[in-house]
């Protein structure tokens, strides 16, 4: 089962656009998890996220029972673990390319 099959089409399957992942944070129906380093994720974090910073990332331990949306600062981080987490075996997990950086600058609020 296919459980990104409510978001839109996007050129790139493992990426989640703005529009999906703002709607999937607000509807909690996403679990989003910051790959960022802990004082970067107490700088303001998309509301609701959780932290496994990818210098100890470990597909193994990411929740399940919704599926997984990964996000970093820009994109690079939560690329690499979405890599990880692909090669684990998790095919519920996207990532958000824009980073913090790319919530913000599309005016969504963060939280500390």
């Amino acid at each position: 089962m296919n459980l990104f099959g409510f978001f839109k089409s996007a050129p790139d399957p493992s990426v989640i656009s703005h529009e999906d992942f703002a709607e999937a944070v607000k509807a909690k129906s996403v679990i989003v998890v910051d790959v960022r380093e802990p004082n970067e994720y107490a700088g303001g974090h998309v509301p609701g996220a959780i932290n496994q910073p990818l210098s100890r990332f470990d597909a193994g331990r990411l929740p399940k029972g919704k599926p997984i949306v990964l996000i970093c600062k820009s994109g690079a981080r939560s690329a690499s673990a979405l890599s990880k987490a692909r090669a684990a075996g998790r095919e519920d997990v996207r990532h958000y390319a824009g980073g913090t950086m790319g919530w913000q600058g599309r005016g969504e609020t963060t939280e500390r």
